[in-house]
């Protein structure tokens, strides 16, 4: 039976067996049973590569931070995360420089005031590539088009001429979505190119 690891674009964890491209934590969120019994412990809520160095993890072991898995670096942003400042050094650069953070303690402390601020609602046309909109489920924005999230990957891309509203809910936080306006290059699954 998965775990119940998996991060969705609003930040909820659920269990699937689907794999992700990113890993990340929120601090120490499981017990002794590798049950969830928390959301957070910190405001670092970092996205991490899957391999750093060789260094391997036993998944959720008691009294060690909960590993959190992701599709891809753009589901990491929605949910509130940011890059680390270790193993993805050059992208937490970007990030800071991207949001004009002078480092992790002011970084953590916006994006914590950004993720519990409420959803706005945007014109569509006006969002960067990246952003995450509650618009027919979990759309992603990329290329013109807005593509279905799921854990597995993206499906049914709708252009966005076609998506039958032209505002939506936000749902990647205010913060993050203006380190993608001013630059930040994030990664994407590559199922949003198929």
């Amino acid at each position: 039976m998965p775990l119940q690891n998996r991060v969705t674009p609003s930040g909820e964890l659920i269990a699937t067996r689907a794999r992700g491209t990113v890993m990340g934590n929120r601090g120490i969120l499981h017990d002794d049973r590798r049950r969830i019994v928390r959301s957070t412990r910190n405001r670092a809520w970092l996205i991490c590569r899957l391999e750093f160095q060789g260094r391997r993890r036993a998944v959720m072991s008691p009294g060690s931070y909960t590993e959190l898995f992701f599709l891809d670096e753009t589901v990491a942003l929605a949910a509130g995360h940011r890059p680390c400042g270790e193993c993805r050094r050059s992208a937490y650069r970007a990030f800071l420089d991207a949001v004009n953070a002078s480092g992790a303690v002011e970084l953590d402390r916006r994006l914590n005031t950004s993720r519990r601020a409420p959803n706005e609602v945007a014109r569509i046309a006006d969002l960067p590539d990246g952003v995450f909109l509650r618009i027919d489920g979990d759309r992603l924005k990329w290329q013109g088009a807005l593509h279905r999230w799921t854990p597995g990957g993206y499906v049914d891309p709708v252009p966005v001429a076609d998506a039958g509203a032209n505002t939506a809910m936000v749902l990647t936080p205010a913060l993050s979505v203006d380190a993608l306006r001013h630059g930040y290059a994030v990664e994407v699954h590559p199922t949003v190119k198929q």
